[in-house]
């Protein structure tokens, strides 16, 4: 539509009459959503923000506030570390994470509070060899370091 509205003609009929001609051309049929539901966001009232929800909701995205998305982070790590096929990359991933955990303790962020504390890395990294020798069957204190 790149007509302009012709002086003189009262708003309304002008945009009557572009939807009558669009319709007419067949512009409005075969368009995404057509005869189905409205979505239920919009039955839930007015939310000035649904299409940023949409649009992270169709990228797979999720903002958390720093210090959960740190807690995410920081369990995420923990179950990596006992997954990881040496001790030397067991221990150095919940000695990063360490790193991070330890800012936020000192350096807090809004929102709310972290609610970890540094991991034992001589513990995970115990409870490491464990897992592996009764997955593998080998002896534990045996593997590289």
């Amino acid at each position: 539509m790149t007509e302009r509205k012709p002086p003189g003609v009262p708003f309304e009929s002008w945009v009557d009459k572009q939807i009558r001609d669009a319709q007419a051309r067949g512009e409005f049929e075969r368009l995404p959503g057509a005869g189905e539901p409205l979505p239920a966001e919009l039955e839930s009232g007015y939310d000035e923000l649904w299409w940023v929800r949409r649009k992270m909701a169709r990228e797979g995205l999720a903002v958390l506030p720093p210090a959960l998305a740190l807690r995410k982070e920081a369990e995420d790590a923990l179950v990596a570390a006992y997954a990881a096929p040496s001790e030397r990359i067991a221990r150095k991933i919940v000695e990063d994470v360490n790193v991070k955990i330890r800012d936020m303790m000192f350096k807090p962020p809004p929102g709310p509070p972290l609610g970890k504390k540094p991991y034992d890395v001589e513990s995970v990294v115990r409870e490491w060899r464990q897992r592996r020798a009764a997955a593998t069957g080998e002896v534990p204190g045996t593997s590289d370091v």
